[in-house]
């Protein structure tokens, strides 16, 4: 287990999948409840991230890296890294809960699973502090866009380093 500046940084377990998925819905809804509708956070919504979580933490695959921070016991934040198809990496998904922003569990994950060099993520738009916070890491936009008809109202913009 790695000590953040705040929170124990460590690799979930199968046993952390409610958890898991409880926090990734609840970040959803800090992040992204502005640009969302309130029926987007659904049960069915909650399921599907169960399921998910379910699969990644009962056969993890080898190029994955996901971590998680807890502060007294209780989960504070997720990230997972993977292979790129553009080659290096890509951070697939970094969220902690507002309450812990800038306290340094975010920057703890993210260098958990993303070593340096060359590696990519999608940004939402319409998300100015984690712009900020992959710019002070060395993301810069490259101008790719994409959006997702399940998501309505999210245009992510891919930032590469």
């Amino acid at each position: 287990m790695v000590r953040g500046v705040s929170a124990a940084i460590r690799e979930p377990q199968p046993a952390d999948v409610g958890a898991v998925a409880a926090l990734h819905v609840a970040a959803w809804r800090e992040t992204y409840g502005h640009l969302l509708p309130e029926e987007y956070f659904t049960d069915e919504v909650a399921e599907r991230r169960r399921r998910m979580w379910t699969q990644i933490l009962s056969d993890p695959r080898p190029e994955h890296v996901v971590r998680v921070a807890e502060l007294d016991g209780e989960l504070i934040g997720f990230a997972m890294s993977g292979e790129s198809d553009a080659g290096g990496r890509q951070l697939y998904m970094l969220y902690v809960l507002a309450a812990h922003h800038g306290t340094g569990a975010g920057q703890a994950l993210f260098d958990a699973v993303l070593a340096g060099g060359p590696a990519s993520l999608w940004v939402a738009r319409e998300n100015p502090r984690a712009i900020a916070f992959y710019r002070r890491n060395g993301f810069a936009f490259d101008g790719a866009e994409q959006s997702d008809p399940a998501t309505p109202g999210i245009v992510e913009a891919r930032m590469v380093r």
